[in-house]
C-alpha cells in the first residue's frame, strides 16, 4: 500500500539546531482527547480558587476562570516529559507550555553557549528533541499516543514571542474555539 506523500513543513535551508526560539505544537494520534482527566464535554471542573496550575509551567500558568483542569495519567507523563527535556539537552529550555486534551503547545528555546574549553558540543535539532519527548511519553503510556510529526514556527522577534506566549496562556480558556477542538 502506498502512503501519501507528506508535504515538508520545515523551513528550507534553516538550521533547526542553532540558537533560537520555536513555537511547537504536538497533537495526539487521531486527536484523541486523553491528556485531561475531565474532558467529557470539554468542560472544566469548577473550584473555589479557579486554579488550572496543572496544565502549564509555574512561569506560565494560564488564568482560567472556568475551573480546575486535571491532567490524566497520559497528561502527567507529557508534563514529566517536558520537564525532562532540559535534563537531557542542557541547551534546550521549555520556556512555556500548555497541555490541552489532545495537543500540547510549547515555546522551546535553544541557547547554546560557547564552551570555554573550545570543545564543540553537538546540539540537537528541534526534531530530535520532539521525537525523543514523544517517544518517552509513548513508552511510559504503553502505546503510541502522538500523531506523526509536529508543527513548528520560528519565533523571530519580541512581538512574536509575546503573541505566542499570550496564545498559550489563553488556550485553556478558548478551548472550545480552538482549531484542535473536537466536540
Amino acid at each position: 500500500m502506498d502512503r501519501p506523500v507528506r508535504k515538508d513543513i520545515r523551513l528550507k535551508n534553516f538550521d533547526y539546531s542553532r540558537n533560537g526560539t520555536y513555537f511547537i505544537t504536538v497533537c495526539t494520534k487521531n486527536k484523541m482527547c486523553i491528556l485531561w482527566d475531565n474532558n467529557d464535554k470539554y468542560k472544566t471542573i469548577p473550584t473555589e480558587n479557579n486554579d488550572v496550575s496543572n496544565v502549564g509551567t509555574a512561569i506560565g500558568r494560564p488564568n482560567c476562570n472556568a475551573g480546575k483542569i486535571l491532567l490524566s495519567e497520559y497528561g502527567r507523563f507529557a508534563r514529566q516529559g517536558l520537564m525532562n527535556i532540559h535534563e537531557h539537552y542542557s541547551m534546550v529550555y521549555v520556556d512555556k507550555y500548555v497541555i490541552m486534551p489532545n495537543h500540547i503547545h510549547m515555546i522551546l528555546r535553544i541557547d547554546m553557549m560557547p564552551d570555554p574549553g573550545g570543545r564543540p558540543m553537538a546540539v540537537p535539532t528541534i526534531s530530535q528533541v520532539i521525537n525523543q519527548f514523544k517517544g518517552w511519553v509513548s513508552k511510559k503510556s504503553g502505546f503510541p499516543i502522538w500523531q506523526r510529526s509536529f508543527y513548528d514556527r520560528i519565533i523571530r522577534n519580541d512581538k512574536e514571542f509575546a503573541d505566542v506566549w499570550q496564545y498559550i496562556e489563553n488556550n485553556p480558556v478558548n478551548w472550545q474555539n480552538d482549531e484542535y477542538y473536537v466536540g
